[in-house]
């Protein structure tokens, strides 16, 4: 194992070489505004007919090696508030425009869009992106790790789409205070992209490959400022809400609870990249529902944030390790507890120091004794080489006034305090052909002071055929990461991945190859106790449409015992051994159509000598732009031995996305989960009346299935209003 980490570490040292920003040559001059702009999609101002101009875009896919077919012309300007931006997208041939709504932050993929992607520090890591669809929609996100775009972050800005005969117009103006830029820099990173579903053309302003994504931001070309963008100003956004809401559990008999409530946020800007977050009494009730699935795993699944406050800059926070061993999660914050108050600092110090801090305290339950708590987290990152860096965090949760002891300790009672210090690098090479990580985590518990240890590392190799990953983890067997999410503990992974792409001349093949997965496990004495082996077929079409064949074998050695179904019957013993083989396919249809649709199929054997089959269905179907209709299903079917013997578990969920216009929504969402024996119902209205400013009306219920009778239901009513000082 030591060699091992030594060749992970030396690897990741050996492919950082210092390189030329790829698409430098690629330069966009911007000039002051001559006039004022109104934001109408007319573009009938003399601003327009004066600013600089770029077109000549080029092709992502289906293949990278030529001038796009779609034509694109993109023109910006800025004043002492704004930014401006004016958008051509020319249609080619007859048909129409395809998108799902008029939701913000829609799907990339099943609508005609365009966006832009903006690199203020040119550190080709972080930024903001903008966009619309074809029928107005908005999208935003702050950008992270190179080319992932996080849209749960939302601000102020202003936009407008006009549709033509042979084109549709996107104009918006985003206000310097959205954004975060160095001062006096002349120079920022930007790339524009285009989504064109009826031609299934991908293409982009400054060219990349096409194994990338259009936001990847190693390919940016720049943005050359006539004088330094406006010098930041105050910038003070204070954000309150009033709430009112009842609600009834009926299993309990007891009455309706009714409550009025009010809370505050506040987003002060300390300089251009700096943002303090501020919030009293915080409430998150119109936050959207999370997607159920069935559970058949042995482990906890983990659940994406969504609540606004975590979200700037929260890459910093939220994605330090992997997607399996996270020292801080947030949503371990106020989801058992009220949140009272907390503090968030984060941005950038200068152009290679970025700083995440952040102090929120929950407040006691006495229902369950969970005392008042404080979660505590520091994030360090410095920029190494061009895209690199190396990164510190710290997380404390420590309960308040509270001392069990050892013995209460063991009887799983809430522990004192849990701290962690951690350690990593990333690596990001200049053309975003490698990347990798190294990993080292240790935690602080009051009982434990041995095998509390984790490291990890990754280095993976993408080109346009070739797509080669290996990795290796190390979880301590008292690793505790109590304000994180390690569903996992006590063990040694290996996880080597390799897939190759094959290209045909013509067809309708777009590109086709075989592909290799492998997670291997062992205990902290490097004995094997589980595996899982698969090999696929992934085929991709030139309509967008792609299937996957795939066959699977598994070992487990269960380390605890274990209820295979998850629904309370009797478990497996520890140290059973349970061996079987899968088969299966995955399709997804084209995204150009009305009707969209994507199946599965997993059958084979499952522990204890039995069988599982597991078929998953998603029919999809829009009334453009205004009604969209989704079915989801998955249907689980085992054959076990006694006491278990033969179940079935049905997840059903129907979707209702009404846009009326793009500021007002309404949204209707049924959950059926026969694991849990619960049908969930969650509708929600809002009406966003000024930018960043919403009206929600939210409606749950919560029923058995069978009579159904209702065990819950609850009615919120909120308001909030963002005031810029």
């Amino acid at each position: 194992m030591k060699h091992l980490i030594a060749v992970c570490i030396f690897s990741l040292a050996v492919v950082v070489l210092p390189a030329q920003k790829k698409n430098a040559a690629f330069e966009m001059n911007i000039h002051r505004s001559t006039s004022a702009i109104s934001i109408d999609g007319n573009a009938n101002e003399p601003a327009w007919q004066t600013a600089s101009t770029v077109s000549d875009f080029y092709m992502i896919l289906p293949m990278d090696t030529s001038k796009a077919q779609v034509r694109t012309d993109v023109s910006m300007t800025y004043d002492s508030t704004n930014l401006y931006m004016l958008v051509t997208c020319f249609n080619v041939g007859k048909g129409p425009l395809m998108v799902e709504s008029l939701r913000r932050d829609f799907n990339f993929g099943k609508n005609d869009n365009f966006l832009v992607f903006i690199d203020p520090f040119e550190d080709q890591t972080t930024g903001f992106s903008f966009g619309a669809n074809a029928f107005g929609a908005q999208w935003d996100g702050t950008m992270y790790e190179g080319g992932k775009v996080d849209l749960n972050w939302d601000n102020k800005w202003v936009s407008a789409v006009k549709n033509y005969s042979d084109r549709w117009v996107f104009e918006a103006a985003i206000p310097f205070k959205t954004i975060r830029y160095k001062k006096n820099a002349t120079r920022w990173g930007i790339n524009f992209s285009r989504n064109d579903l009826k031609t299934t053309e991908k293409s982009s302003w400054a060219p990349v490959p096409r194994q990338f994504p259009s936001a990847a931001l190693a390919y940016t070309g720049t943005l050359v400022w006539d004088e330094p963008p406006p010098a930041p100003r105050s910038n003070i956004s204070v954000i309150p809400y009033v709430l009112a809401s009842a609600a009834k559990n009926y299993n309990t008999g007891a009455k309706t609870n009714t409550n009025t409530d009010v809370g505050v946020d506040a987003k002060i800007s300390l300089g251009s990249a700096l943002n303090l977050d501020l919030t009293v009494n915080p409430d998150f009730s119109q936050v959207e529902v999370d997607k159920q699935v069935t559970n058949l795993s042995r482990f906890e699944l983990f659940f994406p944030e969504r609540r606004q406050f975590f979200l700037e800059n929260g890459d910093l926070f939220a994605n330090f390790g992997y997607a399996d061993i996270r020292p801080f999660f947030s949503r371990r914050i106020g989801l058992t507890a009220p949140i009272n108050a907390g503090a968030r600092l984060s941005g950038k110090l200068d152009k290679n120091w970025r700083i995440g801090l952040m102090d929120m305290r929950t407040g006691s339950v006495g229902e369950t004794a969970l005392p008042a708590q404080n979660f505590a987290v520091l994030s360090l990152q410095r920029k190494l080489f061009k895209r690199s860096n190396i990164g510190f965090i710290y997380v404390d949760k420590s309960s308040i006034n509270y001392h069990p002891s050892a013995q209460d300790s063991a009887k799983g009672v809430y522990s004192a305090y849990n701290r962690n210090l951690g350690l990593e690098y990333n690596l990001a090479s200049s053309n975003n052909l490698w990347n990798g990580k190294a990993l080292f985590l240790k935690s602080f518990n009051p009982f434990a002071t041995t095998g509390t240890v984790t490291h990890a590392a990754h280095l993976q190799y993408s080109s346009r055929r070739w797509l080669v990953m290996g990795q290796y983890q190390y979880v301590g067997k008292n690793y505790n990461a109590e304000a994180g999410y390690v569903p996992r503990r006590g063990y040694i992974k290996l996880n080597p991945q390799v897939a190759y792409f094959m290209f045909p001349k013509g067809g309708p093949i777009l590109s086709h190859g075989p592909q290799y997965l492998a997670n291997w496990y062992y205990n902290t004495s490097f004995r094997s106790t589980d595996h899982q082996n698969t090999l696929s077929y992934l085929v991709t079409f030139r309509r967008k449409n792609t299937l996957n064949v795939l066959a699977q074998h598994d070992f487990v050695q269960l380390l605890n015992p274990f209820d295979p179904t998850n629904s309370g019957k009797d478990s497996l013993l520890t140290g059973s051994r349970h061996s079987f083989n899968t088969i299966g396919f995955d399709y997804i249809s084209e995204p150009q159509q009305l009707l969209t649709y994507a199946a599965g199929m997993r059958y084979g054997g499952y522990y204890a000598d039995g069988w599982l089959f597991t078929s998953t269905a998603e029919v999809g179907y829009r009334f453009q732009p205004f009604v969209n209709i989704t079915m989801n299903a998955s249907y689980n079917r085992l054959a076990l031995p006694q006491p278990w013997n033969k179940r079935e578990f049905w997840l059903v969920g129907p979707r209702i996305d009404v846009t009326f216009t793009n500021k007002i929504f309404f949204t209707t969402y049924v959950q059926y989960n026969q694991q849990q024996d619960n049908i969930n119902i969650n509708t929600r209205f809002q009406w966003r009346y000024k930018p960043a400013s919403d009206l929600f009306l939210v409606y749950t219920d919560n029923y058995f299935p069978a009579p159904v009778a209702v065990k819950t239901r609850a009615f919120v009513l909120k308001f909030n209003y963002w005031w810029n000082i």
